[in-house]
C-alpha cells in the first residue's frame, strides 16, 4: 500500500497464513475481518512489500491496494478445473482435450458424443480432489448417470497412460517431483486413491515443461500432475494444495523447504 503522498511504505514481508511457519517471517493468522486485527498488525500488512497467503478474502483487497501477493494465481485456481482448462487453452498449452457443458438438456448427452468418443473421463469440476469425482465413462447408461449429477460437465478426453508425474514448482523452482502408478483395476494415478509413488529417474525435458507451465500461468506455489501420451507432454491439472506423502517418503519438510526458499529470497 502506499501513503497519502505515494510513496511506498515498508519493504517487509509477512503472512497470514501458516504456511511460513518455519521461516523467519511473522505470521499473523487469516481473521474474518480486517478490522479482528490489532491496529499494529494492520499497519505492519499494510506498510509490507508482499503479504503471503493472504486466503481468498484478501487476496484480492491487498493486490488492488498495491500490495504484492504470494502465492501468485492461487486462489482464484484453487480447486477449480474450469478455471484451470481455461487458462491451458488461452495460453495454448497442452491439456487433455476438454469440453465444459452446462444445462441439462436432453440432447447434452448426443452432443458429448459427437465432441468425444468412449471411453471419455468426467470430472467433477469444482471442489474435488484427491482423485475423487473422477470418472471413467465407457457407454451411455455411464456418461447419462454422470450427467444427472453434474451441471455443469467437465469431460475430457481419455489418455491410456500407465503412470504420471507430481511436480511441485515454488517460485520458479522445483522442489520435488515423483512418479504416480495406479493401483490395480483404477485408471486414477492418485496416491490418495491407493496409488504408488516412484523415485525413477525424470526426464529433464517434464521438468523444463512443468517449469514453463508454471512460468506461463504465473503460479506462485502449485503441484502440477504432467503426463507423456504420444510424445506430448500434457498438463492434468495445478493443485494448489497438494498431498505431501511423497514429501514424507523422501524426508523432506515442505513447510522447512518453503521457509529456506523465503529467508535465502528464492521465492521470485
Amino acid at each position: 500500500m502506499r501513503n497519502g503522498n505515494g510513496n511506498e511504505e515498508g519493504r517487509d514481508i509477512i503472512s497470514l497464513g501458516r504456511r511460513l511457519r518455519k521461516s523467519s517471517i511473522r505470521c499473523v493468522g487469516i481473521r474474518p475481518n480486517w478490522e479482528d486485527y490489532p491496529e499494529d498488525i494492520r499497519r505492519a500488512v499494510a506498510s509490507a512489500k508482499t503479504v503471503c497467503y493472504p486466503g481468498p478474502v484478501y487476496e484480492h483487497v491487498f493486490e488492488a491496494s498495491g500490495v504484492e501477493v504470494f502465492p501468485r494465481s492461487y486462489y482464484p485456481f484453487l480447486g477449480n478445473k474450469i478455471a484451470q482448462t481455461n487458462l491451458f487453452q488461452l495460453l495454448g498449452i497442452s491439456h487433455p482435450r476438454t469440453g465444459i457443458y452446462y444445462g441439462r438438456n436432453p440432447a447434452l448427452r448426443r452432443r458429448i458424443e459427437r465432441d468425444f468418443a468412449y471411453p471419455l473421463v468426467g470430472k467433477t469440476p469444482v471442489g474435488s480432489s484427491r482423485g475423487e469425482g473422477v470418472y471413467l465413462i465407457g457407454c451411455a447408461e455411464e456418461l447419462s448417470t454422470y450427467l444427472n449429477g453434474h451441471n455443469p460437465a467437465y469431460i475430457q478426453e481419455y489418455l491410456p497412460i500407465e503412470r504420471d508425474l507430481r511436480v511441485v514448482i515454488i517460485g520458479a523452482k522445483v522442489v520435488h517431483a515423483y512418479w504416480r502408478l495406479h493401483r490395480e483395476g483404477d485408471f486414477r494415478n492418485n496416491v490418495a486413491q491407493g496409488g504408488a509413488i516412484s523415485f525413477d529417474p525424470i526426464p529433464a525435458p517434464a521438468l523444463d515443461f512443468a517449469l514453463d507451465v508454471a512460468s506461463r500461468c504465473d503460479f506462485g506455489e502449485v503441484g502440477l500432475d504432467i503426463c507423456e501420451s504420444g510424445g506430448v507432454f500434457y498438463v492434468l491439472e495445478a493443485n494448489m494444495v497438494f498431498g505431501l506423502e511423497g514429501f514424507r517418503k523422501k524426508g523432506l519438510d515442505i513447510y522447512r523447504i518453503i521457509a529456506d526458499l523465503f529467508d535465502n529470497g528464492e521465492t521470485g
